[in-house]
């Protein structure tokens, strides 16, 4: 059921072995708590990539809780998940706003289309059952689809990010990832958050001992001369009140916030490959939950899939962000051993309540261009190696020319942006072309090898996508950090 809870024994006390199920919850006082951790674990990365999407963070915060809400009611309170912000998508809407008339309503029409897609092929799982998934679109091409979106946003930190500041985001990365190996628990999952707050403390000393510098301002859009901090805006804008709808500034640029979506085939396209992406790690988290709660959450798998679907419609149809189940809430969960849903209702309405304060937002459209150069050099590299990850957990044999020469002109396609021109309006490039060729070659490749290499593709790799843990072991539960997790069965590693 969706709503209603029963109380787990005296909603007080938890013994050591306690477990307490979604559709039960403690007292309302420590349920509210438990919400807060979940809002912190989310809130890093729900509003960064909002930032370097060039959407407005506090509509995607606000949206974040609207839909985590619907994809709680969808899925009937079965799938305890937070739908925060979408990286998948990053490198696409990068790649629409470099054509040439793009605006965000070209980019949230694109990202609808693709909350569309995500919808059906739930839709289509929920009643075909998940092998149909897993034969289109086996390890061995998701992996390369994830890896191929994340190293595709490179260029990005390098040319963007990286050089407003070089001195704090060197710093800032090496904070992040100090923060991210060198503690455990909660305080690792919310790295990219202290991230944040020592990024913005760090420019502030900067500023005051060492003066102004001259680099590019995005916020101006050429090199100048300024403070790393600049929080002008911030004391004019009232703290409670909707998002701004989306206007031009004086320079003649646009300041995004609510806005109708507009839609484009090319942007279509470009974005489309993030599907892949988005099943892939629905179907992961998906699986982590039902071996965390000990329950069978096959029959949920597609539900849980087109409700990140509707939850990417509804946000973007307002000009929100993209949105996605949130590993660092499944950690959360893994950590307290509380699956409650009832605290994502509370993490989803404390999300609302800062998407409706305007000076919350501008806070975050504050962030400076360093401090995001020393996160998402971490964050993108990161989202790249997680098709490395599904490669090794499914045991993907590169020693096959079925899996290695297909898979490796689709990555090199979308890492470098190489482009197939059809005429002067259209032509297909990047992540959208490295992903066609990824799968299509694939599957051609496959068509045409010999049985024995179609064997041996099978028996490496199968065809179910696998976390590579054993029950309980999410998270940080077992004491041991996922990246150091080997394959199942196979012993523990710590260094």
């Amino acid at each position: 059921m969706a709503l209603g809870w029963k109380l787990h024994g005296d909603g007080k006390t938890m013994g050591p072995d306690d477990v307490v199920a979604p559709d039960e919850r403690l007292s309302w006082g420590r349920t509210v708590g438990l919400g807060a951790q979940h809002v912190v674990a989310m809130f890093g990365a729900t509003f960064v990539f909002p930032l370097v999407m060039g959407l407005n963070p506090q509509l995607a915060i606000m949206m974040s809780g609207i839909a985590t809400i619907c994809f709680l009611l969808i899925v009937q309170g079965k799938v305890p998940s937070y739908l925060g912000t979408s990286a998948s998508f990053v490198g696409a809407v990068v790649a629409i706003r470099a054509q040439e008339g793009a605006t965000s309503a070209t980019v949230t029409g694109a990202i609808l289309v693709a909350g569309l897609v995500l919808t059906l092929v739930g839709v289509a799982i929920h009643f075909a059952g998940s092998a149909v998934l897993h034969k289109v679109l086996p390890p061995v091409v998701t992996g390369a689809v994830v890896m191929l979106i994340g190293f595709n946003l490179a260029p990005v930190v390098a040319n963007i990010y990286w050089p407003q500041d070089q001195w704090v985001a060197l710093l800032v990365m090496t904070f992040t990832i100090v923060c991210a190996v060198a503690f455990k628990g909660f305080v690792s999952r919310i790295a990219v958050f202290l991230a944040l707050i020592f990024g913005y403390v760090i420019s502030w000393v900067f500023d005051k001992v060492f003066g102004q510098i001259t680099s590019y301002d995005a916020a101006a859009g050429e090199v100048t001369t300024h403070f790393r901090t600049n929080f002008d805006n911030l004391a004019s804008q009232p703290w409670f009140g909707l998002p701004p709808s989306t206007t031009m500034g004086p320079d003649g640029k646009e300041i995004v916030g609510i806005h109708a979506p507009s839609f484009s085939i090319a942007a279509i396209l470009l974005v489309l490959p993030a599907v892949i992406a988005l099943v892939a790690e629905n179907t992961g988290h998906v699986k982590a939950v039902a071996e965390m709660t000990k329950t069978d959450l096959d029959p949920s798998m597609g539900r849980a899939i087109a409700a990140d679907g509707v939850g990417t419609m509804i946000a973007s149809s307002v000009g929100g962000s993209p949105t996605t189940t949130y590993a660092e809430n499944i950690g959360v969960m893994a950590a307290t051993r509380v699956y409650s849903t009832a605290a994502y209702y509370v993490a989803a309405a404390v999300a609302i309540i800062f998407g409706l304060s305007p000076k919350f937002g501008a806070l975050v459209a504050s962030v400076p261009g360093g401090v995001l150069g020393g996160i998402t050099v971490v964050l993108y590299g990161m989202i790249g190696l997680l098709g490395a990850k599904i490669w090794k957990e499914n045991g993907v044999d590169f020693g096959n020319p079925i899996n290695l020469v297909p898979v490796a002109a689709g990555i090199v396609i979308g890492i470098g942006n190489v482009s197939l021109v059809f005429s002067d309006s259209f032509s297909l490039g990047g992540i959208a072309l490295g992903t066609i060729v990824a799968v299509g070659a694939f599957h051609l490749a496959r068509a045409l090898a010999p049985a024995e290499l179609r064997d041996r593709a099978d028996a490496a790799g199968g065809t179910m996508i696998s976390l590579g843990r054993r029950e309980g072991d999410y998270g940080d539960a077992d004491g041991i950090d996922d990246l150091y997790q080997d394959t199942p069965g196979g012993p523990d590693r710590r260094h």
